[in-house]
């Protein structure tokens, strides 16, 4: 019996926001209860989840509560603040009407309870008397309707204007009833088919100007009497003889002929088809026949809105209760003997069910989404996007960006479970990036769409973590397993030269969309994403872009730079510093000259922050290898401040190795056995320094195998492009010679006439060369290397 009750009372409850859309507050269970704190009967919704309080809202005496299509209570609690409580059943919708109609003292049998607004009675005589209200007399008084008549058309015209245009809800509440109990609408029809039949224009005129007048009325039961099967066509027809337009419209050819209903899936609901085929009619009648808001204000029109909103609700249910039906439509989407112009079709009414489903409240999306998952949603969104139809594709794209938008774990969990057993070219994720590279629209419109769904996958902070299992570590370990590369695949083949291969619009709009990306995972992937950039050197490609004439892109580049600065990481700084990746920055800045512009003023601040900040190892490097060609920028402090950093930090390490010396000498003759290992120890801690980024980027063929397994994909791309076969054979440059190991590390702007003693060999280039150890070479324990340092030192 409890559970009866509690089916009963079963509601939804909505709130009208500022753009009069309903917005789904929550399902819950009602009740009617006395609240102290209110200090009166009350209608209560408490959540059906966690039981907390959704709704307390006191009966007022005065309120005007309506009861629409069996299960909706509607109400006002104050200017334009109107609530809706959506029921399960009927039984509990006409509970809890009773509850009302009893504490305001109104026949239940009615659908609205604020009959009669004014009613001063007994307690209210001497106002009565005093009052000079005008209105208040034909507020008690009843709205006696003309016969329908052409010779009453006139006068049936200006009762309805008057109304219209007093616009007092008494007056509207009154009007309304006289329609509906009389049975008006239909003598409208009939006289609106003797007008049409003589041809004449002004009785067609007024019976336009009377039907807008009923749909200002706003009352949903009105509503159901005009949108009927048997009356909506005729309503239609009325409204096509605007008196502003010299011809009438043809709004019911259209629906009756053009506008075609296709069954791409047999239904047998009969019910099912009627409320589909209304829908779109009301649906049309507010977005093409009834003028524009401007002119017929929106929230005249609430009660229209709301009618279309519960109807597809309706919809959306009713379908998804229909298991024959959706088993029926995804075998016929997957299915290999499925016809193309079918297969549209059927993608094209998922995506529009999928579009009604954002009506639907939280908890009901997501028994929708449950329910097109057990049917294999996702594996047929798959098979659509292998497809080479370009409409069908777009229409698989809509569905799946709302899929990733409601659930985008659902999304990742399907994925990582199809990554077990299918190669990574069938992978879901990768036809999403590879429709995102191969959009065909020149706006490239769905790849910036798609950018957004990515970003959404790979987003951390929507990822769910558990006791068990981490879904942010796991999913980002495959994505960088077996999507990257597909990702980063047009920016490598673009760069694969040396220089740009292709620098058109599209090409660069393209980059740019992958860029932005990248820049996002840097931001939100620090470990993953930078194992990635360090192993691949994808900073030097990236910054290849500079180069672009598409000052967007070059600016993208300098982004992706200036966000990697910004982590503050060490391991970053080495890599720059080795790699010697500011020399395209300056190369960049020395080439657009003095030209104020956005990329001169983004490069400066790049300088900026490093001076700010107080990087060290950046600012050295910048002032000891390019401060030649920077010097000369005077029009801002920015460089002459780093030179200026530099230099304090140069007197501070001066001071620094002049302290320690001293010490040296004056323990020269008190060291034991301990304290030589304990310098040693500190030798070899200060080598590890310099030997850490060694170990971060791999020098070796480990390296050249992880780039050399992206290879087959950055070929397919180009080739997919019709690129020149030289240039899809051509590998990605490596980051160092394939003949040698040796690493030149610039340490210092050396003269090349003078080195230090002890300083290694310099290069040809200019470059400390560490040289290599040869097979006949011994090694050189720990215990000489740092006697040999000390030689040096005391013989300085």
């Amino acid at each position: 019996m409890a559970d009866t009750t509690s089916t009963r009372r079963r509601v939804k409850l909505y709130m009208l926001n500022e753009e009069r859309q309903w917005d789904d507050q929550g399902t819950g269970h009602v009740s009617s209860i006395f609240v102290e704190r209110l200090k009166g009967m009350s209608l209560q919704v408490r959540s059906e989840t966690d039981g907390t309080v959704l709704l307390e809202s006191k009966i007022q005496p005065d309120t005007m509560y309506q009861k629409q299509q069996e299960t909706l209570i509607v109400w006002s609690e104050a200017a334009n603040y109107d609530l809706a409580l959506s029921f399960q059943e009927q039984a509990g919708c006409l509970e809890i009407w009773r509850k009302i109609c009893q504490v305001q003292g109104k026949d239940p049998s009615v659908d609205i309870t604020q009959d009669c607004l004014i009613d001063h009675g007994e307690h209210d005589e001497e106002f009565q008397e005093d009052s000079t209200i005008e209105d208040a007399p034909d507020a008690a008084q009843e709205i006696e309707l003309p016969p329908c008549e052409l010779s009453k058309l006139e006068e049936i015209w200006n009762i309805f204007t008057e109304s219209s245009i007093q616009s007092t809800p008494i007056r509207k509440e009154k009007l309304s009833m006289a329609i509906e109990n009389s049975g008006y609408i239909k003598k409208l029809l009939d006289l609106f088919h003797m007008c049409e039949d003589l041809d004449n224009m002004e009785g067609l005129h007024h019976l336009y100007e009377i039907f807008k007048n009923i749909f200002l009325l706003n009352r949903n039961e009105l509503f159901e009497i005009m949108f009927s099967e048997e009356t909506i066509f005729d309503v239609i027809g009325v409204l096509e003889h605007q008196p502003s337009s010299p011809q009438p419209s043809q709004h019911r050819t259209y629906l009756k002929e053009t506008a075609k209903f296709k069954q791409v899936v047999p239904m047998t609901n009969k019910e099912l088809l009627n409320k589909i085929h209304q829908t779109y009619r009301v649906q049309y009648i507010q977005d093409v026949i009834l003028p524009t808001p401007s002119v017929f204000e929106e929230n005249h029109l609430s009660s229209l809105t709301s009618f279309i909103f519960f109807n597809k609700v309706e919809i959306v249910s009713m379908i998804q209760e229909d298991e024959k039906f959706l088993s029926s439509l995804f075998t016929q989407l997957t299915s290999d003997d499925t016809e193309e112009a079918v297969r549209r079709d059927l993608v094209l009414f998922l995506k529009e069910f999928c579009t009604f489903s954002q009506t639907l409240q939280q908890d009901s999306r997501e028994s929708f989404f449950k329910t097109l998952s057990s049917f294999g949603v996702l594996s047929a969104i798959e098979v659509i996007l292998g497809l080479d139809d370009p409409q069908i594709k777009s229409a698989a794209i809509d569905i799946f960006s709302y899929i990733v938008e409601f659930s985008p774990s659902t999304v990742r969990e399907f994925i990582m479970k199809e990554g077990q057993k299918q190669d990574d070219d069938d992978l879901l994720v990768n036809l999403v990036i590879d429709q995102m590279i191969n959009d065909p629209d020149p706006e490239l419109g769905g790849a910036l769409q798609l950018m957004g769904v990515l970003k959404l996958l790979i987003d951390p902070e929507n990822m769910i973590a558990t006791s068990n299992k981490t879904e942010k570590s796991e999913f980002l370990v495959f994505f960088y397993k077996h999507s990257m590369h597909v990702l980063t695949a047009p920016l490598y083949a673009n760069t694969s030269e040396g220089r740009l291969s292709k620098d058109d619009f599209q090409s660069a709009q393209l980059q740019s969309l992958i860029l932005e990306l990248l820049t996002f995972c840097i931001e939100h992937h620090t470990f993953h994403i930078k194992n990635y950039i360090i192993s691949k050197d994808l900073l030097r490609r990236v910054l290849l872009l500079l180069k672009s004439r598409h000052r967007f892109l070059a600016l993208c580049a300098l982004r992706f730079m200036r966000k990697i600065v910004g982590i503050k990481d060490d391991f970053y700084y080495r890599y720059i510093i080795k790699g010697s990746l500011f020399k395209p920055i300056v190369e960049a800045f020395i080439e657009n000259g003095t030209r104020y512009n956005l990329f001169n003023s983004a490069i400066i601040e790049l300088f900026e922050f490093i001076k700010m900040e107080d990087i060290k190892s950046l600012c050295a490097h910048i002032v000891e290898t390019h401060m030649k060609e920077l010097e000369s920028v005077n029009y801002v402090s920015t460089f002459n401040s780093l030179k200026m950093r530099y230099e304090q930090q140069q007197d501070g390490l001066k001071d620094k190795l002049f302290e320690s010396t001293s010490v040296l000498r004056n323990h020269r003759y008190r060291r034991d056995a301990r304290t030589l290992e304990e310098e040693e120890e500190m030798w070899f801690d200060e080598d590890d320094e310099t030997e850490d980024l060694d170990s971060m980027v791999p020098v070796s063929d480990v390296l050249r195998s992880s780039l050399d397994a992206d290879f087959d994909h950055i070929n397919r791309y180009i080739g997919s492009r019709k690129v020149n076969k030289d240039q899809s054979r051509e590998s990605p440059p490596r980051l160092f010679n394939n003949r040698s190991t040796c690493i030149n590390i610039n340490l210092r702007n050396n003269s090349p006439n003078t080195s230090p003693v002890g300083s290694p060999a310099t290069s040809p280039t200019g470059s400390p060369t560490i040289p290599c150890p040869t097979p006949n070479s011994s090694p050189i324990t720990p215990s000489e290397k740092a006697l040999a340092a000390k030689r040096v030192s005391y013989n300085h």
